[in-house]
């Protein structure tokens, strides 16, 4: 892991925030008062920034690390846009098996069941969902990961599968032999200590094949300790930039 590397991504990420950012120019007279300016600045700014962790943190971060590991990695990466007609029945299948709980989810056997129909029928065209970050391994297997916040709303997970399912439809339709896996990747764990709670994606996801969570997901990327190593340097940027970070904040102490 260039942890160098890692860490001039997290200082240009805040940088360009400072550069770019204006608080929200609201005017809040009681907040103000009771908090101060630059404390609702800084209020204003951490949920922007967080907002937007996923595409100007954990993608860039994701990327690097995959990019010392895999043969290839991209971030935002535009899929194959052609699916069969049969391919699109058996998702929709699989889609409505598992809403009614007739099934449980089993990726593996639904990738083999779209894989048997992936170029049977017309084949047409779709916009599938761009993959967040797409790996192929040095023996050809394909890796493509939605990255998503730390608490997904549980009324899209329908979607998720669905997205999921569709990639693996549009990839097969062009190569019928790929070796790909599908899945949602979720940097880090807001319930820890305790265990992540996946029962709320229980019954649409197959949580061993479609779900990688903290550790599960930054140690794929570049090897086991790699999640605390990029821990280390979070906190490491933060120590090091915090009188840049304390002096932006500052300018706010004087507004009224």
């Amino acid at each position: 892991m260039n942890t160098e590397a890692i860490k001039e991504i997290l200082r240009t990420a805040l940088r360009n925030k400072f550069s770019h950012y204006n608080p929200e120019s609201g005017a809040m007279p009681f907040h103000t008062r009771l908090l101060g300016a630059d404390r609702l600045a800084l209020y204003s700014f951490i949920h922007s920034l967080c907002t937007n962790f996923g595409t100007s943190i954990f993608e860039p971060v994701a990327l690097a690390l995959g990019q010392g590991t895999f043969a290839e990695c991209k971030k935002q990466f535009t899929p194959n846009d052609k699916i069969s007609r049969q391919a699109q029945r058996v998702i929709q299948d699989i889609i409505d098996g598992l809403n009614v709980a007739a099934t449980i989810p089993a990726k593996l056997e639904e990738i083999e069941r779209i894989r048997a129909v992936c170029q049977v029928g017309e084949m047409h065209n779709i916009k599938p969902t761009k993959v967040d970050l797409m790996l192929k391994s040095h023996n050809g297997e394909l890796y493509f990961f939605d990255i998503k916040s730390a608490k997904p709303n549980s009324n899209e997970f329908k979607q998720f599968k669905r997205t999921l399912l569709e990639w693996v439809a549009v990839t097969l339709a062009e190569n019928p032999q790929a070796k790909i896996s599908t899945g949602i990747a979720i940097p880090y764990n807001p319930y820890a200590p305790e265990s992540y709670a996946r029962w709320t994606m229980r019954g649409m996801l197959d949580l061993q094949e479609e779900l990688k969570v903290a550790e599960e997901f930054w140690d794929f990327l570049a090897g086991v300790g790699t999640y605390q190593s990029l821990l280390d340097c979070f906190e490491q940027v933060g120590i090091e930039m915090r009188s840049e970070i304390d002096e932006y904040f500052a300018r706010f102490k004087a507004l009224k």
